[in-house]
């Protein structure tokens, strides 16, 4: 990590980075902490709350440091740079974030506070028939006394089965419009009304449905303005953007070390890997690639002091960037190394799997190119 952060930064990234090294310093360790399957440690999630390091974005009087965008860029990049399995937390910042800025006083104590201590929070946008597309929710939370019944299905949402809470994207009202009517309430995962079922994928142990049958919802599940979620949900994932940037940045470096140690010490022909010129064109590619990256993602997360500041497009262009590096990155790593990167021992195959996925999640490459296509006016 080279980019211009203060002393105070610096230390944090590099404590993350020890802090990885001891508890996660190889394939064994990931596989006790996660059983081999999960994304996610409630663990290892438990040991980095406790270090103050979970709540570091999160406002001092939701119990967290008040620290800056900057600093959970900081965090992210450094702990998916050391392999750390928590991967339920990008998703449950990204939800306390919408509850930090739509969330009612009471709502931002449970989750925000939750967040910090190492709890997970879900969030389910997407659904069988809608997903790029939120406009097309069919969900309903029909309004009855008291509160609401939720009905429909959920898909794609990760971590549901690790979480608390889930915030649910549903219609509490038929609009001709399909941009209103849509609400967003918060779930508890323990209803009776909902039943998690587990979507075997290239993300291990991460992605579920969710099916919702009668689940009732009292008025105080709504989190912001009824019949307001698709001004929300669009402000939201600007922020998201960001998120998935950063871990998308470690990912990318961890994948181009782990290539490049393993070049300088292969040896073929009598010589390194590394010292064959056409190996060394293509690293040094992927490595001006990589800085490019580091200096889109911290610029966005300076700008984003004020997160309502940032345009829509400039985070479409850091996520595209920086998720389709990491993909390349992570897909030129795995053909550097040969059979040592599709083997599991040297773990390359999994940075690959998750590399690939941050091009999908919190919008695909092809939505942030139409978003980006349209500031051109095209």
């Amino acid at each position: 990590m080279n980019v211009e952060l203060d002393e105070e930064q610096r230390e944090f990234a590099g404590a993350v980075g020890d802090f990885c090294r001891k508890h996660v310093a190889t394939r064994a360790d990931w596989l006790a902490l996660t059983g081999g399957v999960e994304v996610h440690s409630l663990e290892l999630a438990r040991q980095m709350a406790e270090l103050g390091w979970l709540s570091a974005y999160i406002p001092e009087e939701y119990g967290g440091g008040g620290g800056t965008l900057v600093d959970l860029c900081c965090f992210l990049e450094s702990a998916f740079y050391g392999k750390a399995p928590i991967g339920a937390f990008p998703t449950s910042i990204i939800v306390g974030n919408w509850y930090l800025r739509f969330g009612t006083e009471e709502q931002k104590q449970q989750i925000l506070r939750g967040i910090g201590a190492g709890r997970v929070e879900s969030l389910a946008l997407s659904e069988p028939g809608s997903g790029s597309d939120v406009t097309a929710a069919l969900c309903k939370a029909q309004p009855v006394g008291g509160g609401y019944l939720i009905n429909g299905q959920k898909t794609w949402v990760s971590n549901a089965h690790l979480a608390d809470h889930v915030l649910v994207l549903a219609r509490t009202s038929d609009e001709t419009s399909p941009r209103s009517g849509l609400s967003m309430l918060q779930v508890a995962t323990d209803n009776p009304g909902v039943r998690i079922h587990g979507i075997p994928s290239l993300a291990d142990r991460e992605l579920n449905d969710i099916y919702f049958t009668d689940c009732f919802v009292p008025h105080s599940a709504v989190v912001g303005s009824e019949g307001q979620a698709w001004l929300q949900i669009m402000m939201g994932l600007t922020f998201e953007r960001i998120v998935i940037s950063a871990l998308a940045l470690g990912l990318a470096r961890r994948a181009f070390d782990d290539a490049l140690n393993y070049v300088r010490t292969r040896e073929q022909f009598g010589q390194s890997v590394g010292s064959f010129q056409a190996v060394r064109h293509r690293l040094a590619d992927l490595y001006t690639e990589l800085k490019c990256c580091e200096l889109m993602v911290y610029d966005a997360a300076r700008a984003g002091g004020d997160i309502r500041l940032l345009a829509p497009q400039q985070t479409s262009m850091v996520k595209l960037k920086v998720t389709e590096t990491a993909k390349r990155i992570t897909l030129e790593s795995v053909q550097l190394m040969g059979a040592a990167g599709v083997a599991c021992e040297y773990d390359m195959e999994r940075q690959l799997r998750m590399s690939l996925l941050t091009t999908i999640y919190g919008g695909t490459s092809e939505i942030q190119r139409e978003i980006i296509g349209q500031e051109l006016g095209l």
